[in-house]
């Protein structure tokens, strides 16, 4: 009777993690996966969790996983197994199971970034190495990001990654944990000209991932090169109604701040109203504001122009080769999104772990290929293609890095700025 009772309970923790009775019907499966099934070949991670046992349990009619020909069926793994057996070893498969589930709650490790931003392939391949599952929650700007992490008190999230002034403006404010180097075999593969820069002197706190500029995007097919080398000439009659901004707010303020002959981080009251009366005049221009789907935007005609990060651009140039990245004579905005750890994470050294496998040259240079943004990773540079190495569109001159500026934390001043930027946005 014990060993009944523990079959029992057996099959009700196999089948209660994904919501089935025995014998019931994956929606999600039927909904999506009616042609072939093989199992493992799922796109679906939930369904390739359930089917982890599939090759080697071809057990006719009692196979966990059977096609019938329309829609997947799951049953438990008792179908068409001896219970003489399984009642022998559900003992030792309650204790493994329980066992792994108590494991596979250490093992996990929540991620918080852009969106498409860390490339599906790379976190896999974390996983397949180390058993450590990567949840990865996205949001739009920096300014969510940052609402979020202020809301659970720097916890919930074991990685982020922030932008140069929210870098800078969360480890002021002890948002953030210390980052132990010592745990990172792989940093000393890190270009030195990217590291202590302003917003974290001596990367104590942040350690780079990405790096890029903000310039401007035109599709030639619709209008000329020469007509757009400027930030002001997004002000020209002729965008009418086609120019596309990122929906943030430091970025846009930053290209108001250019034309006007102003630092991108100023923190004058006059100046930053004289910007929005200036960025006021551009709306007619404005199509709309988007920092998810830029490339999508721009390939369907959607948009035609208007200010755009580089690795957009680059992935955008693979599809329409008549688009192309422009550096504005004023200057550049220059930025570098990196790998922070809250202060409240709740398994630091998880993080600590994803962090060094990022900095690999090969993880490294996969990222930066499938991005489309430049890697500060030297060692993974070395294994790019000529092509994108010297693909000026991703790693821009010397000269016009020179000439552009990095964003910094503004304190208080940020409430002008957010005054300003929603008046804008409800004009």
């Amino acid at each position: 009777m014990f060993v009944a009772a523990e079959m029992r309970q057996f099959q009700q923790i196999f089948t209660r993690p994904f919501g089935l009775a025995k014998g019931s019907l994956c929606k999600r499966v039927e909904r999506e996966c009616k042609d072939r099934h093989t199992g493992m070949d799922c796109r679906y991670p939930e369904h390739r969790e359930v089917n982890l046992g599939h090759p080697p349990w071809r057990l006719g009619s009692g196979n966990p996983c059977r096609n019938d020909g329309q829609n997947l069926k799951l049953t438990t793994l008792t179908g068409g197994i001896d219970l003489r057996w399984f009642r022998l070893i559900a003992p030792l498969l309650i204790l493994s199971l329980c066992c792994t589930i108590v494991h596979g709650k250490e093992q996990e490790i929540r991620l918080f970034g852009w969106s498409d931003y860390l490339v599906q392939e790379v976190l896999d391949r974390f996983t397949l190495e180390t058993g450590i599952r990567v949840i990865y929650t996205t949001y739009e700007s920096n300014e969510s990001m940052y609402a979020k992490l202020k809301l659970l008190d720097g916890g919930g999230y074991d990685l982020a990654i922030p932008s140069t002034y929210f870098i800078d403006k969360m480890r002021k404010e002890g948002m953030l944990q210390p980052i132990d180097k010592d745990k990172l075999p792989h940093y000393k593969n890190l270009d030195p000209r990217q590291l202590d820069k302003p917003f974290d002197p001596g990367n104590h706190y942040s350690i780079p991932y990405l790096w890029g500029t903000t310039g401007i995007g035109v599709y030639t097919a619709k209008f000329e090169l020469r007509t757009i080398q400027t930030w002001a000439d997004l002000w020209k009659p002729m965008f009418l109604g086609r120019l596309l901004l990122p929906n943030d707010m430091r970025e846009v303020f930053h290209v108001a701040f250019r034309v006007l002959g102003f630092s991108g981080n100023t923190t004058d009251p006059a100046q930053i109203r004289s910007a929005y009366a200036l960025l006021k005049k551009l709306l007619p221009n404005v199509r709309l504001f988007n920092s998810d789907a830029a490339d999508v935007l721009f390939v369907t005609g959607e948009a035609d122009a208007g200010v755009i990060w580089n690795g957009a651009a680059h992935r955008i140039q693979r599809e329409e080769p008549a688009f192309r990245y422009v550096y504005p004579a004023e200057g550049v905005i220059i930025w570098m999104d990196s790998l922070v750890i809250p202060k409240n994470a709740p398994h630091a050294e998880l993080a600590h772990r994803l962090i060094d496998f990022l900095l690999r040259p090969d993880i490294a240079k996969l990222s930066s290929e499938k991005v489309g943004s430049a890697t500060p990773n030297a060692e993974a540079v070395k294994l790019l293609s000529p092509e994108l190495r010297n693909d000026t569109t991703v790693y821009p001159s010397d000269e016009v890095l020179a000439k552009g500026e990095y964003q910094t934390d503004i304190g208080a001043s940020i409430t002008i700025y957010t005054e300003y930027w929603e008046k804008l946005k409800a004009e």
